[in-house]
C-alpha cells in the first residue's frame, strides 16, 4: 500500500511482539559468528564472538561511535530486520529526541521527489540538521534521476536515509549515493551467523542451546530474522525456569512456517507419497493459509529447484549459486538435495503449470482449493 509523506514519529503499526529487541552480550542485536563450545551431556553448545558482524554493520556502528556521519545512507537488501534496525540506529544518532520539526518520513512509490527536494533546501529549525527518511520508494530502480542530480550538491544541513529492498546498481541514484554517502547491503544471513545470533540472544537471558536444537529451531523458523526474533521471545518465556533449551521446548512452542510445509510437501511428492502431500496441504488450509498463497509458495519452490539444478549443471559451486540467487548457502544445499529427485523437464513443467493454475482460478474456470490439489497430483 502506498503511503503519503508524514512528519514526526513513524506511524507504521508495529505488532507488539516485534517490539522485543533481542540483544547480544555486547548490548547490540547484530548476528555474530563464533566457535562451538563442547559440553559433556548436551552436545555442542553454540558460542559467539564479534567476528560475524559484516562490514556494513561495522562501518555504520563506527560512524555512530565517532559521530562522523555520511550525508546520505542507503540501506538495502532482503534482510528486513537488519535494514530496520540500522535505520532506527541512524535515526537515534542523527535526530534529537522528540524533534518532529526536523525529522521527516516518506514511504511508497508515489512520493513527490520535488517536495522532498524543497524540504531538503529548508534550513533546520533550532537544530544541527534536518533528516529525511525515505522507505521503499523504488527510486533506485526507476525515476530517481532528479534525486540523483540534487544529491550531487545537497544542502549541507540535510541528511538522507534511504531504505529499499531492491536497487539497480547501474542507476544514477545508486551511483550518486555511493559517491556522496554510504551504501550498506543487508543480505539474508547464512546459517552459522544465525546460529550465533540465536545463541547470543538466549545467552542474554541466561540460557544455552545445543547445535542440534538450534538446527531444529531454524528448520521451523527459516532464515527470516524478524520471525526468528518473535519465535525466540516465545521460547524464552516458555523456558523461563530452564537453563538449557531442549528439542521438546522448540517443538512445544515454535510454529513451523508455511514455506517449510511446502518443502515437506514437495519431498512427499518426490517420494510418490501423494497422501502425505495432500495431508500437509490440508494442514495448511486448516491453519487458514489461503490456497493462492500456497500455490505461490509451491511455484516459488519449484522455480528455486529449477534454478539451482540448472546452475549446478553449469559447474557453479553452492556459494556462487547462493550469491546469484540472493539466498543463503544452506538453503541452496537443501534445494540441491530436493532438486536431485526431479528431472529438469519436470520442474520446468511444474513452474508452467503453476502459472496456468493461477490463471484458471483468476478467470473462474476452477476454484482455488481444487486447483492446488490437481497441480500436486498431476504435475509433480
Amino acid at each position: 500500500m502506498l503511503h503519503k509523506a508524514h512528519q514526526g514519529r513513524d506511524r507504521k503499526t508495529i505488532r507488539a511482539e516485534q517490539k522485543i529487541k533481542p540483544r547480544n552480550a555486547q548490548g547490540s542485536s547484530e548476528p555474530h559468528k563464533g566457535t562451538p563450545e563442547r559440553t559433556r551431556n548436551n552436545g555442542t553448545r553454540i558460542k559467539h564472538d564479534a567476528r560475524g558482524m559484516n562490514t556494513a554493520m561495522k562501518q555504520i556502528n563506527e560512524h555512530i561511535k565517532q559521530g562522523n556521519y555520511k550525508q546520505v545512507y542507503l540501506l538495502y537488501g532482503e534482510e528486513r530486520y537488519l535494514r530496520r534496525q540500522y535505520r532506527d540506529k541512524l535515526r537515534k544518532a542523527l535526530c534529537e529526541d522528540k524533534d518532529t520539526m526536523n525529522t521527516h518520513f516518506y514511504e511508497g512509490k508515489n512520493i513527490s521527489v520535488e517536495e522532498i527536494i524543497d524540504l531538503a533546501e529548508t534550513l533546520p529549525f533550532l537544530a544541527q540538521r534536518r533528516v529525511i527518511f525515505i522507505t521503499d520508494s523504488g527510486l533506485f530502480k526507476s525515476g530517481g534521476e532528479k534525486m540523483a542530480e540534487y544529491l550531487s550538491n545537497p544542502n549541507d544541513s540535510t541528511y538522507f536515509v534511504f531504505t529499499e529492498t531492491e536497487v539497480d546498481k547501474r542507476s544514477k541514484l545508486y551511483k550518486a549515493v555511493q559517491s556522496k554517502g554510504y551504501v550498506a547491503e543487508f543480505a539474508v544471513q547464512d546459517e552459522s551467523v544465525l546460529k550465533r545470533w540465536i545463541a547470543a540472544t538466549l545467552a542474554k537471558e541466561g540460557k544455552k542451546i545445543t547445535e542440534t536444537t538450534v538446527q531444529l529451531f531454524l528448520s521451523k523458523t527459516s532464515t527470516d530474522m524478524e520471525n526468528i526474533q518473535m519465535e525466540l521471545e516465545k521460547l524464552i518465556c516458555y523456558c523461563m525456569d530452564k537453563d538449557v533449551v531442549s528439542d521438546e521446548d522448540v517443538e512445544a512452542v515454535c510454529a513451523t512456517r508455511a514455506s517449510n510445509h511446502i518443502f515437506d510437501m514437495i519431498n512427499a511428492i518426490a517420494a510418490k507419497q501423494q497422501r502425505q502431500a495432500l495431508e500437509l496441504y490440508y494442514d495448511l488450509l486448516a491453519l487458514k493459509e489461503p490456497p493462492m498463497r500456497i500455490l505461490f509458495l509451491i511455484a516459488r519452490q519449484c522455480n528455486m529447484l529449477l534454478q539451482v539444478k540448472e546452475l549446478k549443471s553449469k559447474g557453479y559451486d553452492n556459494r556462487t549459486i547462493a550469491s546469484k540467487m540472493g539466498t543463503a548457502p544452506f538453503i541452496v544445499n537443501k534445494c540441491l538435495g530436493q532438486a536431485a529427485k526431479f528431472k529438469t523437464s519436470t520442474l520446468r513443467a511444474a513452474v508452467e503449470k503453476c502459472v496456468e493454475a493461477e490463471e484458471a482460478v483468476k478467470t473462474g474456470r476452477m476454484n482455488d482449493v481444487m486447483s492446488v490439489e490437481i497441480l500436486m497430483l498431476s504435475v509433480l
